[in-house]
C-alpha cells in the first residue's frame, strides 16, 4: 500500500525540484537587472561639472562588480545543476520506475548505461544554461556601453537628450531572455520552462533506462495529456496510453516544456512480482 504514495511524492517532488531551481536562478538573475537600474538611477543624478566623469567612473565600476556577483552565482548554479540537481532527478526517477515495476529499489545502481545517460544529458543542459547566461553577459556589456557613451554626452557635450533611461531600459531589456525567433520572454518564463523541460527529460530518461535495464521491458506505456502528441504537443501522432520501444522513448522523453509525460514499464511476459503493464 505504499508504492502510491511514492509515486505521488516523487511527482509532487519533481515539481517542488523545480520551483526551487527556478526561484534560485531568477533570484540570481535579480542580481543583473537590479544593477541595471540602480546604474540607470546613478547616470541620471550625474550634472555637468568637475566630479561628473569621476562619478560615472564609479557607477561604471559598482555595475562592473555587480555583473561580475550575476556571473558568479548564477555560474555557480549552473555547475549544481548539471553536476548534482539533475543527476538527483534523475535517480529519482529511476526508482519510481522500479516502485512502479513493484521491485525493491536496491536493484538500481549507477551502471555504466546509467552513467552515459546522465553524462550525455548533462553536458547538454549544462550547456545550453551556459549559452544563456554568455549571451546575458554580452547584452549587459552592451547596455553598459551604450549607458556610458549617453551619460558621458550629457556632462562633456551638454546633450540632455542624449541621456534617456526609460528608452536605454527599453533597448536593452536585461530582464528577458532571447529565442532563436527573436522573441523575448522574461527570464521568470524563461527559466520555468528550461529547468521544467531539463528535470523531466533527466527525469524520465531515468524511468526509461531504468525499465530496460533493471526490469528487462523492451517497451513502456506512456502517460501524458489526452492531447499531447508523441515528438510535440500538437504531433498528430498522439502519446497517452500508447507503447513505445525503449530507444523511441529515449528519443522522445518529454514533448514540450512543462511537459506532463509520464512512463510505466510494460513487461512483455507477465511479470512473478505483480507489475502492472
Amino acid at each position: 500500500m505504499t508504492t502510491p504514495t511514492r509515486r505521488r511524492s516523487f511527482r509532487a517532488r519533481l515539481l517542488d525540484f523545480i520551483r526551487g531551481g527556478v526561484s534560485r536562478l531568477t533570484g540570481g538573475w535579480r542580481i543583473l537587472t537590479d544593477a541595471q537600474t540602480r546604474l540607470l538611477a546613478a547616470l541620471a543624478s550625474i550634472r555637468p561639472g568637475r566630479a561628473a566623469i569621476t562619478r560615472i567612473r564609479a557607477a561604471v565600476l559598482a555595475f562592473q562588480q555587480a555583473l561580475a556577483a550575476f556571473s558568479r552565482d548564477t555560474g555557480a548554479f549552473i555547475e549544481r545543476w548539471a553536476a548534482t540537481d539533475l543527476p538527483t532527478a534523475y535517480r529519482d526517477g529511476s526508482l519510481d520506475m522500479l516502485d512502479r515495476g513493484n521491485r525493491p529499489q536496491s536493484l538500481w545502481s549507477w551502471t555504466p548505461r546509467h552513467q552515459a545517460t546522465i553524462t550525455t544529458l548533462t553536458a547538454q543542459f549544462y550547456a545550453d544554461l551556459m549559452g544563456r547566461l554568455q549571451e546575458a553577459l554580452r547584452r549587459a556589456q552592451a547596455f553598459l556601453r551604450a549607458a556610458q557613451d549617453a551619460a558621458r554626452a550629457r556632462v562633456t557635450q551638454f546633450d540632455a537628450g542624449s541621456f534617456d533611461p526609460d528608452a536605454l531600459r527599453q533597448q536593452h531589456p536585461l530582464g528577458t531572455v532571447i529565442y532563436v525567433n527573436d522573441a523575448r520572454h522574461p527570464v521568470e518564463t524563461w527559466a520555468g520552462a528550461a529547468l521544467s523541460w531539463q528535470a523531466v527529460t533527466t527525469a524520465n530518461a531515468g524511468a526509461i533506462t531504468t525499465a530496460y535495464e533493471q526490469l528487462g521491458c523492451t517497451r513502456v506505456q506512456v502517460r501524458d495529456g489526452s492531447e499531447c502528441g508523441w515528438r510535440a504537443h500538437d504531433d498528430s501522432d498522439l502519446a497517452d496510453g500508447t507503447y513505445r520501444s525503449i530507444d523511441d522513448a529515449l528519443a522522445h522523453p518529454s514533448a514540450h516544456p512543462n511537459c506532463q509525460r509520464q512512463f510505466l514499464p510494460h513487461f512483455d511476459r507477465p511479470n512473478p512480482l505483480g507489475a502492472f503493464a
